[in-house]
C-alpha cells in the first residue's frame, strides 16, 4: 500500500530508511524515490510551508527487494522559502538525487493558461492503464496494481499506430489516506512519474512496452500550484514535447474533478533499443 511505501524509520540527523518497493519488476519505481525523498524532507520544514517545486534525476537504477537510505541536507531557510537536498541510496551507492523547495503560502492575482479537456467522468472509463499495456505486450500486466494506483485511460492509441495526440488519463492513489498535507503532496509527486515518459515513443508508431525497448527516465520536474488529494480523481494530461539524440521530453500536467490545476511536470527519458 501506499502508507507503507512513504512510511520511513527516521535515524536522525536527517537520515531516514524507506521501504522496498512492493513492484515485482527489474527495477524500483521512480515514482516512490520521489514520494519518499519528498515525504522525508516535508519532515523537516514547518508543516505551514508544502513544497513548491522539484528537481530531481535518476542516476541508477534501485533494487526492489532492498530497503533505501534517505538523507535530507538543509540548503537553506529564508523568510519565505526553504531548500533541501535530498538523497537515496542502496549498498553504498547513490541511485537518486533532488532538489526540493518549499514556500510559505502568499496571496497573489491567479491566473491559469491551460484547461482541463473536457472528458468523461473516471466512472464513465472503465479501461485501464494495465489493460492498455496487456494489449501492447500481449502478455498480462499488472504493475499499477503493487503500486496501488487506479489508472482509467481516457484515448488509448491504437497498438501498432503513430499517434500524437494528447494522452488522457484519470488516476488516483486507491487507498483512502488520512487529512495529512504531506502524504497527499508526496502521493501527487508518486502519482506523477506514473506513465509521464511513455509517450515519447508513440509518434514512431513504438510502445515503452515494446520488448526490445531498453529506455529509463533521467531527470524530473515538478511545479505544485495548489493542494489537491491523491486519493481522488485526477486527471494526468501527457504530451510529447521532442525527441532525438537518444532522448524524449514529456509534459503532463494534473487537473481535479472540477478542473484546478494542481501540478506540472516535466521528465526526460533515455531512448534505448537491445
Amino acid at each position: 500500500m501506499y502508507t507503507d511505501v512513504v512510511r520511513l524509520r527516521a535515524l536522525g540527523n536527517g537520515r531516514f530508511v524507506a521501504a522496498a518497493t512492493p513492484d515485482k519488476g527489474p527495477r524500483m519505481f521512480g515514482g516512490q524515490l520521489l514520494a519518499q525523498c519528498l515525504e522525508a524532507a516535508l519532515t523537516s520544514v514547518p508543516p505551514t510551508r508544502p513544497a513548491n517545486s522539484l528537481h530531481a534525476y535518476f542516476l541508477r537504477p534501485g533494487d526492489v527487494n532492498d530497503e533505501v537510505a534517505v538523507t535530507v541536507t538543509t540548503v537553506r531557510d529564508g523568510r519565505s522559502f526553504s531548500w533541501r537536498e535530498v538523497t537515496a541510496e542502496q549498498a553504498g551507492k547513490e541511485l537518486f538525487r533532488v532538489l526540493i523547495s518549499f514556500q510559505e503560502p502568499a496571496e497573489s492575482p491567479l491566473y491559469v493558461r491551460p484547461q482541463m479537456p473536457t472528458v468523461p467522468p473516471p466512472q464513465d472509463v472503465p479501461f485501464t492503464y494495465d489493460q492498455f499495456a496487456s494489449l501492447e505486450t500481449g502478455t498480462e500486466v499488472h504493475n499499477n496494481a503493487f503500486r496501488a494506483i487506479d489508472i482509467r485511460y481516457v484515448n488509448p492509441p491504437t497498438p501498432g499506430e503513430a499517434a500524437t495526440e494528447t494522452q488522457l488519463m484519470w488516476m488516483r492513489i486507491v487507498e483512502a489516506l488520512p487529512d495529512t498535507p504531506s502524504l497527499h503532496q508526496a502521493g501527487i509527486a508518486y502519482l506523477s512519474d506514473t506513465t509521464l515518459i511513455d509517450p515519447i515513443l508513440l509518434p514512431h508508431g513504438l510502445r515503452w512496452q515494446d520488448a526490445d525497448f531498453g529506455g529509463t527516465s533521467l531527470d524530473h520536474a515538478m511545479w505544485f500550484h495548489r493542494a489537491a488529494r491523491a486519493d481522488q480523481w485526477l486527471l494526468f494530461v501527457l504530451d510529447v514535447e521532442t525527441t532525438g539524440g537518444g532522448r524524449g521530453l514529456a509534459s503532463g500536467r494534473l487537473f481535479t474533478q472540477e478542473g484546478a490545476l494542481v501540478a506540472t511536470c516535466l521528465q526526460e527519458g533515455l531512448m534505448r533499443w537491445t
